[in-house]
């Protein structure tokens, strides 16, 4: 990505508000704190709004925080697995080192909004809007990218087997260090994605074509 990512802006010595996160309602507002090694089950709150928070070994388990805004938001060392986040506005976030199996992330929005050392497979951000957004050293097996918005989006050594991409315009996109032995995806869509020679075999199927 040509333009410099926003990090996220959080002050430094924040309070401790566990105990204010576990009683969170739709439509309440929540910031400048710190969540630590916590479970949190069953919160079911719409339109909720975070800033300036950090979440560190967190576990958040049945759980919907659908149409909410996170801003100034770290995540580390979390497990947000199955947690549904749909239609959802995530800016200048990170993920480190989070467990996002399954996790519902569809129709969100992201800007600027890193993934690092994510395990993400069966995670789902279908018609999402990604803009400067990085997925690094992420396992994203069967991830469902179905037809996204990109702007200013990257993959660098990601597992990308079988994830699903059709629908999504991949064109400036770099893929070539990445690891798959298939995606689903559309050939209209991979004009201008960035492959490597070796993984050209895994789209020949697409063109019609026979290797013999």
């Amino acid at each position: 990505m040509k333009n410099k990512m926003e990090s996220p802006k959080i002050p430094a010595d924040l309070p401790i508000l566990n105990e204010e996160i576990r009683s969170i309602r739709s439509k309440d507002e929540l910031s400048v704190g710190a969540v630590e090694e916590i479970m949190l089950d069953n919160i079911e709150a719409v339109k909720v709004s975070l800033e300036k928070m950090t979440f560190k070994n967190v576990t958040i388990t049945e759980s919907s925080l659908p149409e909410s805004e996170w801003t100034d938001v770290i995540f580390d060392k979390c497990d947000l697995s199955n947690v549904n986040f749909s239609g959802s506005f995530i800016h200048r976030a990170e993920f480190r080192n989070c467990k996002l199996l399954g996790t519902d992330f569809s129709r969100s929005r992201f800007q600027n909004v890193r993934f690092l050392d994510c395990l993400g497979d069966y995670s789902m951000f279908r018609f999402a809007n990604f803009k400067q957004v990085g997925f690094e050293d992420c396992s994203l097996i069967s991830t469902d990218f179905y037809h996204l918005t990109l702007q200013k989006t990257s993959f660098a050594r990601c597992n990308l087997d079988q994830a699903i991409l059709s629908g999504s315009k991949l064109k400036g996109v770099d893929l070539s260090d990445c690891e798959f032995d298939g995606i689903q995806v559309e050939i209209e869509d991979l004009n201008g994605c960035i492959i490597s020679p070796h993984q050209a075999s895994s789209f020949v199927g697409l063109l019609g074509l026979v290797i013999k």
